[in-house]
């Protein structure tokens, strides 16, 4: 994977380790972390310095199940 499209949040996000933990299904990494991350509103609110939950996802639902 060309790391053009890996998004330069992805190692710090807690996506990544849910991800990881395997409560979290690939296609959310696939879709946004390493593919089109510009759409992400999380991506989004880190840049603008806004306050987004770790359990947002990057359409920028809230998903109850997911916790730290």
């Amino acid at each position: 994977m060309n790391s053009k499209n890996i998004c330069k949040w992805y190692n710090v996000c807690p996506l990544k380790r849910y991800f990881e933990e395997g409560k979290l299904n690939i296609k959310w990494i696939d879709s946004y972390c390493k593919g089109n991350y510009h759409r992400c509103i999380r991506r989004e609110m880190e840049e603008e310095g806004k306050y987004h939950p770790d359990n947002m996802l990057p359409d920028g639902t809230i998903n109850k199940k997911l916790k730290m």
